[in-house]
């Protein structure tokens, strides 16, 4: 999640706005006002312009997560436009910053339906911050498609609220049959963010997942996101002498824990979910998070075709490999584009019923199909942290 002082992007007519460039972007107002050149280009009321609406943490301590998103969904828009756009309109996307903050981010989304006027509403990438989203937007009768929103809650916000991701259940689930079968482990600790969403429900099902199969959990430790020193639970933990700790919050904690874990001499690995995604991880994490293990939506050196395809594009316009909340904003963008392509008309319900209505949709992280409670059901891998990279290790079906 990130900040930035809004720019323009026109390539084929994708009008980007009250966003920022990818290369060092300076930062942006917390109220998203679109900048005064914005009124040169076209306006969320021009009829030749369809309008999604994107909300992310363009800054913030998980910027990365806000900026991977807006690339991939520009990189889906640009696509679509070339061939064509929807329904003879032109795609373009308003974007605003949460900065990570559910209050900023219902503002946002009050902005893109009373304002704006957008068809669908494409965000955010924490499950808090697009709970307090889906509010607005199911109230208002706007389709919004989140695409690493992990915990259960979120769709469960209403009809029009939908996800591209696998579910925190389905993660917490792969995580304990990974430990058990496959790592052999059978006493493991936890430590959990105490104020995500996120990271609660990913501990939760992992704890009763690994005891039912058998496994012990030694200790039960929290923080708080924001917390710089976890030595007092680290050395609580170390006290337990786990074979792993499972640590399911965001690569900006992970990091910090892992070089603490090191420094007290625990040397057990550390295991996660797809919160830890990130470069950042491994410039907070470096050595210390060698041989720890954590669940993904997508391998980059997965060889399918439809993923290869997607990963030279984006590295054509963006530079660096796509990370998954890159292929899934990308994936989520094009589902939209689909389901606006299969409406009979674009108002709120058609499209909801046509999203809902999505199967085997080709996505570059998996197919799609959603399910009765608007929910992705699709596989996860597992990597392994090695060197500063990541590698395949296994694939886990629903």
């Amino acid at each position: 999640m990130r900040r930035s002082v809004p720019m323009l992007f026109a390539a084929l007519a994708l009008a980007v706005v009250a966003c920022e460039k990818k290369s060092q972007p300076p930062p942006a107002p917390a109220t998203g006002t679109p900048p005064a050149e914005a009124t040169a280009n076209p306006s969320p009321t021009d009829s030749d312009t369809l309008w999604l609406g994107e909300v992310g943490s363009l800054t913030g301590s998980e910027a990365t997560f806000g900026i991977s998103a807006r690339n991939g969904i520009e990189l889906a828009l640009k696509e679509a436009n070339a061939a064509g756009g929807v329904k003879g309109k032109k795609l373009a996307v308003r974007v605003y910053d949460s900065q990570g903050k559910p209050e900023e981010a219902a503002q946002a989304v009050t902005r893109l339906i009373a304002q704006d006027k957008v068809a669908i509403i494409i965000g955010e990438a924490a499950s808090s911050v697009s709970m307090a989203m889906a509010e607005k937007a199911q109230a208002a009768g706007v389709p919004q498609i989140t695409y690493t929103s992990t915990a259960p809650e979120v769709t469960q916000k209403g009809d029009y609220i939908f996800r591209v991701c696998f579910i925190d259940p389905f993660q917490g689930r792969v995580m304990a049959k990974f430990s058990w079968e496959h790592l052999k482990l059978k006493q493991v600790a936890v430590l959990t963010d105490n104020k995500a969403a996120y990271s609660i429900g990913l501990a939760k099902v992992f704890i009763e997942e690994f005891q039912k199969m058998g496994g012990t959990i030694i200790a039960d430790e929290s923080y708080s996101k924001g917390d710089t020193d976890f030595r007092a639970q680290l050395t609580s933990i170390k006290r337990k002498k786990p074979q792993a700790v499972f640590v399911p919050g965001y690569y900006t904690d992970v990091g910090i824990i892992a070089r603490q874990a090191r420094e007290l001499g625990l040397a057990v690995p550390l295991l996660g979910g797809d919160g830890w995604e990130s470069e950042k991880l491994f410039e907070l994490g470096g050595s210390a998070l060698n041989g720890s293990y954590f669940s993904n939506h997508y391998a980059v050196d997965n060889p399918d075709e439809l993923l290869k395809e997607f990963i030279e594009k984006y590295k054509k316009d963006y530079g660096g490999l796509p990370d998954s909340v890159a292929a899934l904003a990308y994936d989520a963008t094009k589902l939209a584009v689909d389901a606006m392509k299969r409406a009979p008309d674009l108002s709120g319900k058609s499209l909801r019923d046509a999203i809902a209505a999505t199967k085997d949709f080709p996505g570059v992280a998996g197919k799609i199909t959603i399910n009765a409670h608007r929910d992705a059901e699709k596989q996860a891998v597992v990597l392994q942290v090695k060197d500063g990279k990541t590698e395949f290790v296994t694939t886990v079906k629903p």
